[in-house]
């Protein structure tokens, strides 16, 4: 039994810690939790679900649980929420902090520099752990150091159940279930949409990109040390695009999607085909920009990024002033509740397979399926919603879960789970716009 499961909470006060609950996602985190816990999820034998939130400054975690009840329009919470004080650079404190829980929620970042001591603390003291990390490089540094020992503990370690990389990752999955017959590729499209305020993102996103196209030669190595297994391309072989192209669906100028979300679904594939026997499906993931004026701009800020990023000072120019180098969009101060209001996402997925009895294997694909995934605001409405759930359905679909412990990508631990229900009931929607006409 893992040790998220019923027998082994004897000696566990909670179900989930937040941690890093006073940073800047957190706080969307934990009004998350709190919601969950008002509305009776996640708890255990019909008790309710008991949560306590874990940082550094006690005072600071006092304050973010007095916003959330503000928020949910609840008096102060009292005792039943836990405030645990604990560091990431003091392993004793995070060791004490896992003892504690049956999930840590780990919203501390850039994942790369201070994700790996949760990890590590949750996989030797028997918690499970769930991150909102968009750095392939983190993920799968953690499946190479911790998916043995994970596994041996009964412990699950879920990366990227945020908007990276939960709406792509279940999305494909999604389309593959509404397909008749054997889906065998998918293109996903982003398109972010934002009211008069504007879109604004936190600077803690656009650290982690820095570093991440700083580093991408040691994730090559770092891959090269896993041995992946490749994964077959079943059915027709989906066309790459180059990186700038222009969509005949959407009228618009389309880029790659720069983040996290194709290396989280090729592992999901590669787990789903190599540990479940099932039928792999290619996938590529854009982004709508729109016209010829957002080229041109995102070409310049780009160029410089990318000239900036191969050297230490430019890193250094690059993280101090997020908001001159990113034309405002990153901020030290993240968005406004205006603008969060104002915004939201759909991702359209146009998926290709074979019509049952077809085999996959020859001819040309003869059926088509479009999917979407909607959604309020990405970064601070939508992730804290998916975490939440992704934790709800780590606690109360354990039957569901892969058989044994390990380091999962969301579609690997949750793709017989009640996930995409429960995201469904809480606003990131999932629905069929077109079935095949066979």
């Amino acid at each position: 039994m893992a040790a998220g499961s019923g027998t082994k909470t004897g000696g566990r006060p909670y179900d989930i810690v937040v941690f890093g609950a006073s940073g800047f996602t957190g706080q969307f985190v934990v009004e998350e939790v709190a919601r969950a816990a008002a509305a009776g999820e996640g708890q255990l034998c019909g008790g309710r679900l008991r949560w306590a939130v874990a940082g550094r400054s006690r005072e600071k975690l006092r304050a973010v649980l007095e916003r959330a009840a503000e928020r949910l329009g609840k008096a102060a919470f009292g005792e039943e929420v836990g405030v645990l004080l604990c560091d990431v650079g003091d392993a004793g404190s995070l060791a004490t902090m896992a003892r504690q829980t049956r999930l840590v929620l780990s919203c501390v970042g850039p994942y790369r520099f201070l994700g790996e001591p949760v990890v590590q603390a949750c996989v030797e003291n028997g918690a499970n752990c769930i991150d909102i990390s968009g750095e392939p490089q983190f993920l799968e540094g953690m499946y190479l150091k911790y998916n043995e020992k994970a596994a041996e503990k009964g412990v699950y370690i879920v990366g990227s159940c945020g908007f990276d990389s939960i709406p792509a990752d279940m999305g494909v999955l999604y389309t593959r279930d509404k397909l008749k017959g054997t889906l065998t590729a998918v293109e996903s499209f982003l398109s972010v949409k934002s009211g008069p305020e504007g879109v604004r993102v936190h600077d803690g996103t656009w650290k982690s990109a820095v570093y991440g196209l700083a580093d991408e030669d040691n994730l090559k190595k770092l891959r090269k040390q896993i041995g992946y297994a490749p994964v077959p391309v079943i059915g027709a072989k989906l066309k790459k695009r180059g990186f700038l192209f222009y969509s005949q669906e959407f009228k618009e100028y389309c880029i790659q999607f720069m983040g996290s979300d194709g290396s989280v679904v090729k592992r999901t594939q590669r787990y789903l085909h190599t540990e479940l026997q099932e039928t792999p499906v290619q996938y590529g993931g854009y982004v709508n920009l729109g016209g010829l004026a957002s080229v041109i701009k995102l070409m310049f800020a780009g160029m410089l990024f990318l000239l900036l990023v191969k050297f230490n000072f430019g890193r250094k120019l690059l993280t101090k002033y997020p908001e001159f180098f990113s034309g405002g969009y990153f901020t030290k101060e993240g968005p406004t509740q205006k603008q969060m209001d104002g915004t939201s996402f759909t991702m359209t997925f146009f998926g290709e397979g074979y019509s049952e009895g077809q085999d996959p294997q020859n001819g040309k694909p003869n059926v088509k399926i479009c999917t979407e995934v909607k959604g309020p605001e990405p970064g601070y409405i939508a992730t804290p919603i998916t975490m939440v759930q992704a934790a709800v359905s780590l606690l109360e679909d354990a039957a569901s879960l892969p058989k044994r412990g390990g380091v999962y990508s969301p579609g690997a631990a949750f793709s017989k789970t009640k996930l995409i229900d429960r995201l469904n009931k809480r606003g990131v929607e999932f629905s069929v716009i077109s079935k095949p006409e066979v």
